[in-house]
């Protein structure tokens, strides 16, 4: 080989090698972990399912669409829960009183005197809704308009078993009541969830026994969150509802609403009537904070002042104030107005007065009746609220005791 020939050869090689040590290089580059702010050009190969456990241990998959068997995230929560859901069978006797016309002599003529015993003086009523198992030794979560004045309860599980049930105890201001399964033992038990995580738009699984049709679910959407009673159009009781798309009829009061990993997130309670798919629910952490004291028996704490309010604003005062067949002059401020002292109330007899605008409890600004109501509710009966009031063009302070808001039986 010439000396040109060599060189030529050097140079090919070189070329050659330099060539394949860019390629190489150019390779990894492709395939290195892409550093923070950039993008790797090959998409990493996705992880395997993850896994999260919940606090009874029980290992879920993080993907809610669809369970490990392949089907989908609702078959999995209503298979994990779906044996806690009872149905709950009451009846009660109801009296009835004759009508005043049957002792009018001139009925007597005709049926006779013994007209009353003849006629039927009882009568049987019978109703029916859902709950759920909480404790394995049958402690069972449901309504309280559920079981209210019932004289025989029986509970029915879902695999056809059927016990008596006893009402261990009932709050009829948070609708929230405890049945207790008698002689019950290693029963199925439903997980309770967190409601203070839930979000608005979250899936929603309805499950109970709707209109006699046992073992039923629905599936729909959490549609808003804290719907107070008095917007549901229930004033007497005290609850920030959930409120979900997921169809709820009569006989599901009581049952559970699931989250998509299969737990309880709250009690279905209510329906609109005028409405279509709008149902309201109990958050489960209402119930979890009562619960123990209905099953011991005890009265549940409500303490109250015995107003109706109104949301002041001083553009409505304002209103109120031209029109010429207002009842009363208000203060134009922000807060609270009175429009109502309910007889033989703590509010009645401490002093305060129809068109009172309340601005302030123990020196925290109101200015909603939700907020003012949620104050006296985190109160204790017998605590002495100290209130700013605006009466007229003067401001005065009031000290009111709280009394106890009892069952409207």
């Amino acid at each position: 080989m010439t000396f040109s020939n060599f060189s030529r050869f050097l140079r090919q090689l070189a070329t050659y090698l330099f060539a394949t040590l860019l390629g190489a290089v150019l390779t990894a580059s492709v395939v290195l972990p892409a550093r923070a702010g950039e993008r790797s050009l090959v998409s990493p190969k996705p992880p395997l399912v993850a896994q999260r456990t919940d606090k009874v241990g029980a290992s879920l998959s993080a993907e809610a669409a669809i369970a490990s068997n392949g089907s989908s995230f609702v078959t999995a929560s209503v298979n994990r829960v779906g044996s806690a859901v009872v149905r709950i069978d009451t009846e009660r006797t109801v009296t009835r009183k004759l009508d005043p016309m049957f002792d009018d002599p001139f009925f007597r003529r005709f049926f006779g005197d013994d007209l009353g015993m003849r006629m039927p003086q009882q009568e049987r009523l019978r109703g029916q809704g859902s709950g759920f198992i909480i404790d394995r030794s049958g402690i069972i979560l449901t309504n309280s308009h559920v079981i209210n004045k019932a004289d025989k309860v029986t509970v029915t599980l879902k695999d056809g078993r059927t016990y008596t049930g006893k009402v261990q105890g009932a709050d009829e201001v948070t609708d929230l009541a405890v049945v207790k399964i008698e002689g019950g033992s290693d029963l199925p038990v439903a997980p309770l969830g967190d409601s203070d995580i839930v979000q608005v738009g979250d899936w929603a699984i309805a499950v109970g026994n709707p209109l006699g049709l046992d073992n039923t679910v629905t599936l729909g959407i959490i549609s808003t969150l804290k719907r107070s009673s008095a917007q549901v159009g229930i004033p007497d009781k005290r609850l920030d509802f959930i409120q979900t798309d997921a169809a709820i009829n009569p006989g599901n009061s009581g049952g559970p609403l699931l989250n998509s990993q299969g737990e309880v997130i709250g009690i279905n309670t209510a329906i609109r009537p005028d409405a279509m798919g709008i149902g309201f629910a109990i958050p489960i952490n209402k119930a979890k904070a009562i619960k123990d004291q209905l099953a011991r028996g005890q009265k549940v704490s409500h303490p109250y002042l015995g107003i109706q309010l109104f949301n002041l604003t001083p553009e409505l005062a304002a209103e109120n104030n031209s029109d010429p067949n207002s009842p009363f002059e208000v203060p134009e401020v922000n807060g609270v107005l009175v429009v109502k002292v309910l007889p033989n109330t703590p509010a009645a007899e401490f002093g305060i007065r129809r068109g009172d605008v309340i601005v302030q409890i123990d020196e925290q600004p109101v200015t909603s009746a939700d907020q003012l109501q949620a104050l006296v509710e985190n109160s204790h009966v017998g605590q002495v609220l100290q209130l700013k009031v605006v009466r007229g063009n003067e401001t005065a302070s009031l000290g009111v005791r709280t009394g106890q808001l009892e069952n409207q039986s």
